[in-house]
């Protein structure tokens, strides 16, 4: 059996199956990236819910794995050359699965990059304007009166959202007929922008059709049905 002893994190979320990937996530949209990506693939995995509401993200057992207190991270017991590997950051984590499993990305050197650039754009773009909006429009922001912020976020997102929808149209998924791990790291971040965070009206969702229709193609899939409730909340 796989030992992971020496990892400080398993001492807090103990391992069932030490043999199989260790997810460390709670389902917001960067946590969903991963485990809709391993629902995807079949890689085997177990996850281990990471409490926010209990500030379990600043424990030292979490900060050992990731540094910068953010979910989701892994330990894949069968890394490189057979030795455990550890991973935070999302986009990281799934660049990792999809070269694993050699799924969801194009194994030609010109479609991976492509595939690398889209996934960029959304750890770089999408997740931390949609997440500012978010804070202003349904967080503590929106005590705020002073509205410059909000509206600024409001315009970045809305330009990105037209970036996606150009790139979209006439395409099945992002980078054409294949749906990939770009469409993974994307599309939890729309789903949330206009579901939990509310803003579909703000950012005139209704005018970025491609967006919208992939998105639905998106969220009927098994695997991301699946995904977003992993690991599950507390009750």
């Amino acid at each position: 059996m796989t030992d992971l002893s020496a990892f400080p994190i398993t001492k807090k979320w103990p391992a069932e199956h030490p043999d199989r990937i260790q997810l460390y996530s709670l389902p917001t949209p960067n946590g969903v990236k991963v485990s809709i990506m391993l629902e995807e693939t079949g890689l085997p995995y177990e996850p281990h819910l990471v409490r926010f509401d209990t500030n379990d993200q600043m424990t030292p057992e979490f900060l050992s794995l990731s540094p910068n207190n953010k979910i989701p991270a892994i330990i894949d017991p069968n890394g490189p050359d057979g030795k455990p590997l550890p991973l935070f950051e999302s986009g990281a984590i799934l660049l990792y699965l999809a070269d694993k499993s050699g799924q969801l990305i194009p194994q030609n050197a010109a479609g991976r990059y492509e595939a690398i650039q889209w996934v960029m754009f959304q750890m770089g773009g999408i997740g931390p304007m949609f997440g500012q909006v978010g804070f202003f429009h349904k967080f503590a922001g929106k005590e705020y009166e002073d509205k410059r912020p909000r509206d600024r976020y409001i315009g970045e997102a809305k330009r990105l959202l037209g970036v996606l929808d150009r790139q979209l149209e006439g395409r099945d998924w992002i980078l054409g007929d294949a749906y990939s791990v770009a469409d993974i790291a994307t599309f939890p971040w729309v789903r949330n922008l206009i579901g939990f965070y509310e803003a579909g009206d703000l950012v005139g969702i209704q005018d970025f059709s491609n967006v919208t229709r992939v998105l639905a193609a998106f969220v009927a899939r098994p695997a991301v049905a699946k995904g977003l409730d992993i690991p599950k909340r507390p009750s």
